[in-house]
C-alpha cells in the first residue's frame, strides 16, 4: 500500500507539473520560444509589458484563406500594431503537411501573402500550438501586458469562408482589444474557435 501511496503522489506531481503548462484564461500565458521566418528567435518573456496577439495561421485553409484574401487579417495586424500591439502569427503544421514551408518558399509566400505581423513563428513540432490548445486555423488568442490570456477563440462569430460574411460580422479580437487596451470590461473572453484543424505532427 505504501508503495502504491508513493506511486500516486508522484503520478499526481507529474501530473500538475504538465496541467500547470496549459494555456487558462485570466492566468500566466505559457512561455514560449520560437524560430521566426528569418531565422531569429522570440520568447514571450521578450514582450513582457506589451499586449501581444497569438494568430495560429495556415495560409492554404480556406478560413485563413477568408481573412488573408479580404485583407481582413492584415488590416488587424497592421492597426494593432500601430497601437504598439505585437502580433505573433504561428504555424504549427508539421513539415510535410498542408501549411508548412520554410525557406525561399516561405519567404516568397509571406511577401505573397502581404503578412503584417511582428513576426511568423514556425512550431513545426506542434510544442507551442498544444501548449495554448490551438484547435484551428486561425485560432486567436490574447495576452495582457500583465502576461495574463484575456483571449482565446475565434476570431469573429461568422463561421464560414465567404469573404462577404466579414464586414456584418462581430470581430472579437478587435472587441477585446479595444475594451481591455480602454481600461473597460473585456466583453467576451472564450469563444469557439472556427477554421481547419492544426495540422499537427
Amino acid at each position: 500500500m505504501r508503495l502504491f501511496s508513493i506511486i500516486m503522489t508522484v503520478f499526481i506531481m507529474i501530473f500538475a507539473v504538465h496541467a500547470g503548462d496549459k494555456a487558462k484564461i485570466n492566468e500566466a500565458a505559457p512561455e514560449f520560444e520560437l524560430t521566426d521566418s528569418k531565422g531569429n528567435t522570440h520568447a514571450l518573456s521578450d514582450f513582457e509589458g506589451k499586449w501581444v496577439v497569438l494568430e495560429w495561421v495556415n495560409f492554404d485553409c480556406p478560413f485563413v484563406r477568408k481573412h488573408y484574401d479580404s485583407g481582413n487579417m492584415q488590416t488587424l495586424q497592421k492597426t494593432y500594431k500601430g497601437k504598439e500591439v505585437v502580433w505573433l502569427s504561428i504555424c504549427s503544421s508539421a513539415d510535410g503537411k498542408q501549411g508548412f514551408f520554410d525557406g525561399e518558399q516561405l519567404t516568397e509566400r509571406l511577401e505573397e501573402e502581404n503578412l503584417a505581423s511582428t513576426a511568423y513563428l514556425i512550431d513545426k513540432e506542434g510544442k507551442v500550438g498544444k501548449m495554448y490548445g490551438a484547435k484551428t486555423t486561425p485560432h486567436m488568442f490574447i495576452i495582457n501586458p500583465e502576461g495574463n490570456l484575456i483571449y482565446a477563440g475565434g476570431i469573429d462569430d461568422k463561421r464560414s469562408t465567404d469573404v462577404d460574411d466579414i464586414k456584418d460580422a462581430k470581430n472579437y479580437v478587435a472587441m477585446v482589444l479595444d475594451a481591455a487596451m480602454a481600461g473597460k470590461k473585456i466583453p467576451v473572453q472564450s469563444t469557439k474557435a472556427y477554421g481547419c484543424s492544426v495540422k499537427y505532427k
